[in-house]
This record gives structure tokens, C-alpha cells and sequence, in this order.
């Protein structure tokens, strides 16, 4: 596949994949992105995962045609992308490294080596030219790991971005790239939406015509849409209004709460209501829908003098992803010492502001009709 007529496609699909990271399903897969281009010097832009040398290498060949490169640019270190740096480096001996002096670094942890004798450190605003091509990098700390460096193209205009604007997902499956670029942008540089605004006002004045990311399919139309959607994310400003309700229930009567007060919101024009368990429900996307949506509800049980574990876990991924900018109400349940809601806003202290509803819930095990007239009320507040 080309990108353009001089940027090819080599990277590989793993749909084997069950757990990206350790942590996060990937029940689509994954892809592991490469690009060749081609020019008076070639220069090949990272390599792929180690277990998929071979199609790596074959995909490569076939591109090459007979000639060798001249540079590897290696943008991001974590091992899907570094995989294969030393075996295209035994390969290609005549081929020079490209990268960040922090990534130097850490090839020196992985390999035991720096390639100190066929290595090019780069910087910010440093080029390199192939030819007709002319390569401009750009540091990118923290987006998502401090050696990445990310490079433009100036010929062909294309944003060869590292990590970001990646998502879940081989190129084979055609979805929405929203939803699992979203779901992949809270879970892995979520935290970092600062660096990522830097980054989106260092190369704002670029003129991108395409975006090569290492994870997902090339970006060519409607570029505003995505650079967008990072500059809603990275900022933490709510990309929909709407509710999104968040429980644990043990015996059933947390549910009940949350899905009465789900159908009171619908009730009062609420057109976006979304009620994930906890328990249930795969973590990540519970986490995406919270940086999602305007509103959230929590609602859980006092559980051995604390809350429920998924709950605390949740409140933690939440946290740690500097969570803000939301509306948030509590629902507790306890049948003698509830003490949910206290432990939840506790938990919460630090985040950056978040409103608190008026109205919030203490349910003594099972609903009564006060508590039933207390989600009405809440459900009000939420609609308005």
C-alpha cells in the first residue's frame, strides 16, 4: 500500500493479540505500523513488533525492490515499534540510525549497545534530506514516552506522528476510528493531555496533508476532524453532553437505582445515557466514556468499611489520567455505615474542576419512595 506515490506501507497486523499492553482487549487486534520512503536515500520509519520480522522484512523487500536503506528513523522505543531494530541493523549494515539522544539511551537498555558508531541524534527543528524529500523532526516528550520524536515530510506533507492519533484495532477491520482511537488516547497518553497540547501548537502552522501513525490506518481526509478531536481530548473538555453513569452493585439494589435514574434522565430529554457495571464492563471503555461525556454518576456500596474494589479501581484510572471539567453525582448504598459517597469525593479531592450535584443518594439496602423521589430530583438537576 502507498501513502503516496514515494511513501510506502510495510507495517504488519497481529490478530493474534488478545491483551495490548498487558491491560487493554484488543479483540480487533493490533497493528504495528512501518513506512519506507523512497527517494536518492531511503529511509525506513520504525520497525514493528520482534515476533513479526519476517512479513516485516518481506513486506520491506517487496518495496525495495534490490536497493538498500539508508536510514532507519526511529521515532518511539516501546517494543512493538523497537522490536526489530537490531536485526534490521545486522541486515543492513551500511544503514544509519535516526533518533532522539534519550531514545540512544534506551536502545542502550534494550540491546546493550547505542549504535554509537552509525547513529544520527536528532532534534527539535533538525532535517534530514533524501533527496527531493526533506525531513523535519519534532520532539515530542511524553507523547506518550519522553525519547519520541515525531517527522514531517515537507514534499509530501505527511505527519509521521509516533503514537499519536493511533487506536486499537488491525488495518483489515473497518470501524469507526473514533471509538478506538478514543478508547486507545485515554488509556495510554490520557495523562498527558498538556504535552499534547505543546505538541498540537508546535506543528499547528504545518500544512498536513496525511497523518502516518504507528497504530491505525493513515489519515487523509478531513483532517480537522481528528486533530480536533485531539485538541477536545488533550484539553479535557467534554466532547458530548450527556450522562454517563458508572456502578458496582452487589445484591442488585444499585442497579435498580441506576437504571431508574437512566430512564428518569431519558424521560427529561437526556439524549445520550450510558450505564456501564463496573464489574461487567471492560475498564477501558468505562474510562473512555467518563472523559466522554459531561456528566457522571457514581453509584456503589460501603464494602468492608471502604468501596467496592471496581469502583476504587475505576476512581484510580479516572485520577491518574488527570480527570476534570465534569459534573459529578454520587449514589451510595450501605445498610448500616454507608460511607461510598465519602470515600468516592475523597478520592476525587485532587481532580480539577469538577461541580458536585445538589442532589446526591444514600440507600439503606434496598429503594425506598423517597429514594425514588430523591433520583427523580436528581435525574432534574442532571437534564438541566
Amino acid at each position: 500500500m502507498f501513502v503516496t506515490k514515494e511513501i510506502a506501507y510495510v507495517g504488519v497486523d497481529d490478530k493474534k493479540l488478545d491483551l495490548f499492553e498487558g491491560m487493554y482487549e484488543v479483540p480487533n487486534g493490533m497493528a504495528y505500523n512501518s513506512y519506507v520512503i523512497l527517494d536518492e536515500k531511503i529511509a525506513v520509519m520504525d520497525s514493528v513488533e520482534k515476533d513479526f520480522k519476517v512479513e516485516w522484512f518481506y513486506n520491506l523487500e517487496e518495496v525495495l525492490k534490490g536497493r538498500k536503506p539508508d536510514y532507519l528513523v526511529v521515532q518511539h522505543m516501546e517494543p512493538d515499534h523497537s522490536g526489530n531494530i537490531v536485526a534490521f541493523l545486522d541486515r543492513y549494515p551500511d544503514a544509519t540510525v535516526v533518533a532522539s539522544r534519550q531514545a540512544f539511551s534506551m536502545m542502550q537498555n534494550f540491546f546493550g549497545t547505542d549504535f554509537s558508531d552509525r547513529r544520527m541524534i536528532v532534534g527539535d527543528k533538525d532535517t534530514l534530506s533524501l533527496g527531493t524529500h526533506e525531513l523535519q523532526f519534532y520532539t515530542a516528550p511524553m507523547v506518550h514516552w519522553p525519547e519520541v520524536i515525531m517527522t514531517y515530510d515537507k514534499k509530501d506533507k505527511v505527519m509521521f506522528t509516533a503514537d499519536a492519533f493511533g487506536k486499537f484495532g488491525t488495518l483489515d477491520f473497518h470501524e469507526d476510528w473514533a471509538c478506538e482511537a478514543r478508547r486507545y488516547y485515554f488509556g495510554i497518553v490520557g495523562k498527558f493531555g498538556m504535552q499534547v497540547q505543546a505538541l498540537l501548537k508546535k506543528i499547528a502552522d504545518l500544512d498536513i496533508q496525511a497523518i502516518c501513525s504507528l497504530h491505525g490506518p493513515v489519515l487523509k481526509d478531513n483532517l480537522d476532524y481528528y486533530m480536533g478531536l485531539y485538541q477536545t481530548w488533550s484539553s479535557y473538555e467534554p466532547e458530548t453532553e450527556g450522562v454517563c453513569i458508572c456502578y458496582t452493585s452487589v445484591y442488585g439494589n444499585t442497579k435498580e437505582a441506576v437504571e431508574l435514574l437512566a430512564e428518569k434522565l431519558k424521560e427529561k430529554g437526556c439524549q445520550k445515557v450510558v450505564v456501564n457495571d463496573l464489574a461487567r464492563e471492560d475498564m477501558a471503555e468505562c474510562v473512555e466514556d467518563a472523559f466522554r461525556y459531561s456528566k457522571l454518576v457514581l453509584a456503589t456500596t460501603t464494602y468492608t468499611g471502604d468501596i467496592f474494589p471496581f469502583m476504587r479501581t475505576f476512581l484510580y484510572k479516572l485520577t491518574e489520567r488527570n480527570f476534570q471539567k465534569r459534573t459529578v453525582a454520587f449514589i451510595e448504598n450501605g445498610t448500616w455505615a454507608p460511607i461510598a459517597t465519602k470515600e468516592m469525593r475523597s478520592m476525587l479531592e485532587n481532580a480539577k474542576a469538577l461541580s458536585y450535584t445538589e442532589h446526591n443518594i444514600t440507600i439503606r439496602s434496598a429503594l425506598t419512595e423517597e429514594n425514588r423521589a430523591e433520583i427523580a430530583a436528581l435525574a432534574e438537576e442532571l437534564a438541566n
